[in-house]
């Protein structure tokens, strides 16, 4: 059975300086998303695109919801699968290609986990989870690149 789960939020661009878009330089791109119960996230373009480098391009968030979602869904199959982790960390990576019109797109994202288990003797099936954590992802189902990974684990 298919159950469906529906989000909001809100997007405001504040990044007006007084004359809106007139040029191209004329205006911020500074943008605060929310969402109701949760702390606003401050964003704008990524510096190359002359947004602020303090706050979260959308490039870096989908990178970041494509990791927290294979996060989340690791946690879930070790559990089912009886691995204790203990800690897990993920330096992900993502390549976007700008074309000469303007308009750009994603070609790869890698994710790096790195997982500690409490049981040395479940060092292989914690690396085989990946596989079907990825499949469970709901982001990296919904994304048109491919999304590596790249996995290491340690026991305590």
């Amino acid at each position: 059975m298919n159950v469906d789960h529906h989000y909001a939020l809100s997007l405001e661009w504040t990044g007006n300086r007084g004359t809106g878009t007139s040029g191209y330089r004329d205006y911020g791109r500074d943008h605060v998303v929310r969402a109701e119960g949760n702390p606003p996230i401050e964003g704008s373009s990524d510096r190359a695109f002359f947004g602020d480098a303090e706050r979260w391009n959308p490039e870096e968030l989908l990178i970041a919801a494509l990791a927290q979602c294979h996060l989340l869904s690791y946690l879930h199959v070790a559990q089912r699968h009886g691995v204790v982790v203990t800690a897990y960390e993920d330096e992900p990576t993502g390549t976007m290609t700008a074309s000469s019109d303007g308009s750009g797109h994603f070609t790869a994202v890698t994710l790096r986990p790195h997982v500690t288990v409490s049981d040395a003797s479940q060092l292989e099936t914690a690396q085989q989870l990946h596989a079907e954590a990825s499949r469970l992802c709901f982001i990296a189902a919904s994304v048109n690149f491919p999304v590596g990974h790249e996995p290491t684990a340690e026991a305590e």
